[in-house]
């Protein structure tokens, strides 16, 4: 399955994982990604992550359904 690639640029070192999905428009609100990520829907770098607060940085990928989503330093 080819997996359509998306750069979304931060303006700060880090992220926090569930503003990142709303930025990324992955998810329309933070009870979504709650969700989600409590279902383990959502990877960071390839693996399973549960924590909406987890800290993304620049080169960090999300992926969700066939979408993914890198951090870029802005």
């Amino acid at each position: 399955m080819m997996v359509r690639m998306h750069e979304i640029e931060i303006s700060t070192d880090t992220i926090r994982l569930g503003q990142f999905l709303k930025l990324a428009n992955l998810v329309d609100s933070g009870s979504d990604a709650k969700f989600l990520l409590a279902e383990g829907e959502i990877t960071v770098n390839g693996e399973v992550e549960i924590r909406r607060g987890r800290q993304l940085r620049a080169g960090d990928v999300v992926e969700f359904e066939g979408i993914a989503a890198r951090v870029i330093a802005g």
